[in-house]
């Protein structure tokens, strides 16, 4: 049988429920989860076979308009993602206005899509069923109209093999082995960073960010040393925490995920830094991976 391979853009507005919807779909836990928007500054690759076809899903940040730097980089990566790739999904949650997918629609300029009704969980049958007609209006926009619920694997997995039958004939883009071609430097920093989102409150995880200084992998033991950036002293104080319990709380969470996903021992050291601003400015910007020429 000839292979089949193509992108599938992951799109909607911050919290939709993407990254869960592509980490259930895995059965990894690789692309960042987080209750609090904006979590997913990125975007990440990560393959999912479908018997003999590839789909290569490229979860991105949330679509959403601001005027911060990093903001717009972060849009720049939604935006770039649509563009690129074969195929849209768009996930709207089924307690969402309609607001979002319209602006949507002016985006994608005519590209191929599913709506995903997400979070049904979440509504009533009657809502539901309610919010279904309202989408039934731009049934000439999305090729088809799929609920689902990411408590419910077998409609992800029905997503997935109907991705498959529209997939164009290609080479595999990936070795059909793994679960992303993103680098383990990449995949560690999203789940330092993620920890960071579990265990700092209020604004402090958009404020923050991290890098990875030296990973070094070994038979047995994987070495590395990550920097936590944040924007003032006051900050690095609250991320280390009282008898540096917060950070020993980030670093274990974070070393305990990435020994599940790397399956061996890790050293894990973290250090705080201060860099002034380093969100309003590109070069900063830059240095910590978000380039604006990519």
């Amino acid at each position: 049988m000839e292979s089949k391979a193509g992108f599938v853009a992951v799109l909607g507005r911050p919290n939709a429920g993407k990254s869960t919807f592509l980490n259930t779909l895995l059965g990894e836990r690789l692309a960042l989860i987080s209750h609090k928007a904006n979590a997913t500054r990125k975007r990440m690759n990560l393959v999912v076979m479908v018997e003999e076809t590839q789909i290569v899903f490229v979860d991105t940040p949330g679509i959403h308009k601001q005027e911060k730097l990093l903001n717009q980089y972060m849009l720049k990566e939604a935006m770039k993602a649509m563009q690129d790739c074969d195929f849209l999904l768009f996930l709207a949650p089924a307690s969402d206005k309609i607001d979002f997918y319209i602006d949507f629609l002016e985006s994608a300029k005519g590209k191929p899509h599913f709506l995903l009704l997400t979070k049904i969980d979440c509504v009533s049958k009657e809502k539901l069923f309610q919010k279904i007609k309202e989408y039934e209006k731009f049934q000439d926009s999305y090729q088809a109209l799929i609920p689902i619920s990411c408590k419910d694997i077998k409609s992800l997995e029905y997503v997935a093999k109907e991705l498959a039958k529209i997939m164009p004939k290609n080479p595999y883009y990936y070795d059909p082995e793994i679960l992303s071609p993103n680098s383990t430097k990449e995949i560690v920093k999203e789940m330092i960073r993620e920890s960071c989102f579990e265990n700092l409150s209020d604004e402090l995880p958009y404020e923050s960010d991290v890098v990875i200084n030296v990973y070094k992998e070994k038979a047995t033991l994987d070495y590395i040393k990550a920097s936590i950036i944040v924007q003032k002293e006051s900050q690095k104080a609250m991320v280390i925490g009282k008898e540096g319990k917060t950070l020993k709380r980030i670093g274990k969470n974070a070393r305990e995920r990435i020994e599940q996903f790397v399956r061996k021992k890790v050293y894990l050291e973290i250090l705080v830094k201060v860099v002034s601003s380093w969100s309003k400015d590109k070069e900063s910007l830059k240095k910590i991976g978000y380039n604006f020429e990519d």
